[in-house]
């Protein structure tokens, strides 16, 4: 089949919501492909800018559910696989990833696929890799031992706006001068920039000797990692980071130094530490002749992307990979007694403005700026949910004014974004028991709106009713002010604290069963 009569069938992407998937696609439609997005939750797939392109389709489906996979896969001529299970909620990210990668190998080889691209991790020649680089390889292994021809992209440390690498070096450059670090600063490794990442990967579908064969893909520069703190500190404008390596850091105590300092929760930052103890550099440079590209530098990819950051243009971002899934309790129709008995509050306040003025400031919420109300305890708590092992307030937002169901906010997840009107938040701290907050305008008239919150909490036994009451004079004085706050901000004048309501009416839920 020639390139002209390719484009009439779809590209499949696997993993379009995550960081180099919610960047691929776009240019995969640019460049003229038709292209299926798979995901699990089609309200995140729907909230990106690319989902109402005429050749975009999008569909459900999970790596772990073989049907939804070849459902998915039928009539694509080629597929994208850029998934990966290392996340909090996955134990074992290695089985896991290894049972996903043998679904896919089947479903490809099932509908046909001409062309399967893996992107995983470049995989040094020395018997002691990290357990996170000896999955990454392990999935390749099986993907290309199936029947459907891949072909694997092994690249290093991804440099871009919003990569979890380039997020673990900006996080540990600009807040710490003084860095006492393990023996690994010292590794060298080929970072590449995501452009050249995406060319790559577009590059392959356009060049048929790429198929079953394995690429390593980098920059042009070969660096340590106390050299990139220095190249990060000269771009950001820092002082000269003073570094000193000593060989007491374990995987396991830097694991827990990144979870403190940087957004990346220990869980991530452990197999993330054991990898950075190996030197991963290209053993070839065969695409480079095949995909021909201007590589980036270090230098210049590093000072790209916080020229992005400072802009407020991230794409897309580490965090905001993941499921989407509204807890059970979360859905209308179910019968209040069950799964156990829900503690909500409502507060509500009117608002002499438009809706259309208020909602800019109520889906800029979090981030750096705050929550209206007492931003101060929030950190506090945030603080907190550090030292408890929860994620904090550190992720902050990738944009500071758009907002997109399934992205990481504070310690919050976005699980439903309506505009003007509303706002869903999944609680992501530590807590014991599953919370969410709800905030909804609704018009009143063409110059006026009411304004209001829910804080919904399921408890987890008795130290979640503990915890529910035990904080409620804090949560109040805290409720009670932040909708004041936002009305201020959006521009209406001083007036008094939201009044309290009974939000148990049936009525008041909104929320759309999942899909």
């Amino acid at each position: 089949m020639n390139h002209q009569a390719r484009r009439a069938e779809p590209v499949l992407v696997l993993g379009a919501t995550g960081y180099v998937g919610g960047r691929l696609v776009p240019r995969l439609l640019a460049a003229g492909h038709r292209v299926r997005a798979m995901g699990r939750s089609l309200d995140k797939l729907a909230c990106r800018p690319w989902a109402s392109h005429p050749n975009c389709e999008l569909v459900p489906g999970d790596v772990k559910d073989s049907l939804s996979l070849a459902k998915g896969m039928k009539g694509c001529w080629a597929a994208f696989y850029l998934v990966h299970s290392m996340n909090p909620g996955t134990k074992d990210f290695a089985a896991a990833d290894r049972q996903a990668a043998m679904n896919m190998s089947l479903a490809a080889a099932a509908a046909g696929v001409e062309r399967l691209i893996y992107l995983g991790g470049l995989v040094p020649d020395d018997p002691n890799i990290s357990h996170h680089l000896r999955s990454r390889a392990e999935v390749g292994h099986i993907l290309q031992s199936g029947d459907a021809p891949c072909t694997w992209l092994r690249a290093a440390m991804i440099l871009g706006a919003g990569s979890a690498s380039f997020e673990l070096l900006r996080y540990l450059g600009e807040r710490l001068p003084v860095m006492i670090t393990p023996r690994w600063v010292h590794s060298r490794c080929q970072p590449i920039a995501i452009s050249n990442v995406l060319g790559y990967l577009l590059g392959c579908l356009e060049h048929d000797e790429v198929a079953g064969q394995t690429y390593d893909i980098g920059g042009p520069d070969i660096h340590t990692y106390a050299e990139l703190f220095q190249i990060f500190a000269q771009e950001a404008g820092l002082p000269p980071r003073i570094i000193i390596p000593v060989p007491v850091f374990s995987p396991r105590l830097s694991s827990y130094w990144i979870h403190l300092v940087t957004p990346v929760p220990a869980s991530l930052g452990r197999p993330l530490a054991e990898g950075l103890r190996n030197t991963v550099i290209c053993g070839d440079n065969r695409i480079r002749e095949i995909i021909p590209q201007e590589l980036v530098t270090c230098r210049q990819a590093i000072r790209t992307a916080l020229e992005r950051l400072a802009q407020d243009q991230v794409e897309s971002c580490w965090m905001d990979a993941g499921e989407l899934s509204p807890p059970e309790w979360v859905t209308c129709g179910d019968a209040p007694y069950a799964g156990g008995t829900v503690l909500r509050a409502g507060y509500r306040l009117g608002m002499p403005l438009p809706v259309e003025t208020v909602w800019p400031h109520l889906a800029g919420v979090g981030g750096r700026r705050g929550w209206y109300y007492q931003t101060w305890l929030w950190r506090v708590r945030g603080v907190l949910d550090k030292l408890m092992g929860g994620v904090g307030l550190g992720r902050g937002r990738r944009s500071a004014g758009e907002i997109r169901a399934g992205e990481a906010l504070d310690f919050w997840r976005v699980l439903a974004v309506e505009p003007p009107r509303r706002l869903l938040l999944l609680a992501q701290m530590k807590l014991p028991g599953q919370a969410t907050l709800e905030i909804t305008l609704t018009p009143q008239g063409e110059a006026a709106c009411e304004a209001r919150m829910v804080a919904s909490f399921l408890p987890n036994g008795i130290a979640g009713l503990a915890y529910w009451y035990g904080v409620w004079p804090l949560h109040h004085w805290v409720f009670q002010g932040m909708l004041p706050g936002l009305a201020r901000t959006a521009g209406a004048p001083p007036g008094g604290p939201a009044q309290p309501f009974d939000p148990s009416d049936p009525m008041a839920c909104h929320l759309p069963a999942p899909h």
